[in-house]
């Protein structure tokens, strides 16, 4: 088991990684340790520097830099809950991170971010940072070599100016870099999409989203459930599109019945924004609402029909600890009578998993990758469709 103590300029953090209890998991790694260091060295003295924490993963960065007053922005909802649970665990104050629904303006004097894996997603991020930097800040920017997007040293030598590179450490890696002239106006890797039909809109994502610029698989197999249960629903029907992404999940099913209700809900704010832009040109009179959570909200109610493409990552950790985790809050929310319709891949056995937490789990589709699953909580009546 890997030490749960992290050494900071807050001094020693004991860190737990809210939503599993497998102790394997921790909560910060050798990139957080490498930029805390970089940073207690380049933040000036004096307390006057304006600090800000981007994607920190659960809670490290932003507190253990907590004696420079940071503040903290992030795509993920997760670091809410993940501050939520660590800093009163180390006797800090909790901060509230801002997300992309609402980033905060600047200027900032000193930068501190995580390197996403994916390349688009840096290239906003550089992009952005741009923005927001002093002319004379630094952006002290920092991960897991294993996980560095290919081509992110071109781009961070086509968007910043380079400081300095520090020696790799344990397998993570820091560079030090200064404000570059290269914005988000006009950038063409804003916004990409794709069309389902020759007539339909494009569905656009943000660049944090999931298989923005094309319909992943599942999702394809997914699409004629989902038109077939929305076109059955009655009117004011609740419909949950969760863990949203773009949103087409829940644009397919107001396109078989307008006059449902749906909420897009996802942990990226990214999706959050992409979802209600998608939405307000599709279908700009829908009853909709959008949450951006870790999950379903405890006030969200009941639904009718959820619907869901868990993702199966987080953080560089691959497995079902997510997809579990919403199932058991779907069984919750999930109306009498109601059902979730989601897709998942075959080898996870979700088959298995479903059964913890829903009575009747039927199988719709599958092929050697994905299957569809129909879940109730109760099994249906003899003869009922």
């Amino acid at each position: 088991m890997t030490s749960d103590t992290l050494k900071s300029p807050a001094g020693a953090l004991t860190l737990q990684r809210p939503g599993t209890k497998d102790p394997t998991l921790r909560a910060w790694d050798a990139a957080d340790e490498l930029l805390l260091d970089q940073a207690a060295a380049w933040i000036p003295e004096g307390g006057q520097a304006r600090v800000l924490v981007l994607d920190d993963a659960f809670g490290a960065l932003t507190l253990g830099l907590e004696p420079y007053n940071p503040m903290a922005l992030a795509d993920a909802a997760t670091l809410v809950g993940a501050l939520t649970l660590n800093a009163p665990a180390n006797g800090l104050a909790v901060t509230t991170p801002s997300s992309w629904l609402a980033p905060p303006t600047g200027p900032f004097d000193v930068v501190v971010m995580r390197i996403p894996k994916q390349l688009d997603y840096l290239a906003w991020l550089l992009r952005w940072v741009n923005q927001v930097l002093t002319p004379d800040g630094v952006v002290i920017a920092g991960g897991m070599i294993k996980h560095l997007p290919d081509r992110s040293a071109e781009l961070f030598r086509e968007l910043m100016h380079s400081k300095a590179v520090c020696p790799a450490r344990k397998k993570a890696r820091v560079v030090i870099c200064g404000r570059g002239d290269r914005e988000l106006e006009d950038w063409p890797g804003y916004w990409k999409g794709y069309a389902l039909q020759e007539d339909d809109s494009p569905v656009l994502g943000l660049p944090a989203v999931f298989a923005r610029e094309r319909l992943d698989i599942g999702t394809r197999m997914l699409l004629p459930e989902v038109h077939r249960v929305a076109a059955s629903l009655s009117p004011g029907a609740r419909v949950l599109d969760l863990a949203c992404g773009n949103g087409v999940l829940g644009l397919a099913a107001l396109k078989s019945q307008p006059a449902i209700r749906v909420l897009f809900s996802d942990v990226s704010s990214q999706a959050v924004a992409s979802a209600r832009h998608n939405v307000e040109i599709a279908q700009p009179d829908a009853d909709v609402a959008f949450h951006h959570g870790d999950g379903i909200d405890a006030s969200a109610g009941e639904f009718d029909v959820i619907l869901l493409n868990p993702p199966f990552h987080e953080g560089g950790v691959v497995g079902d600890h997510i997809a579990l985790r919403l199932f058991q809050q779907a069984a919750r929310h999930l109306a009498k009578g109601g059902q979730m319709i989601m897709v998942g891949n075959r080898h996870l056995g979700y088959h298995r998993s479903l059964k913890r937490y829903f009575p009747a789990v039927e199988q719709l589709q599958a092929d050697p990758r994905f299957v569809v699953f129909a879940v109730r909580r109760q099994p249906l009546a003899a003869g009922r469709p």
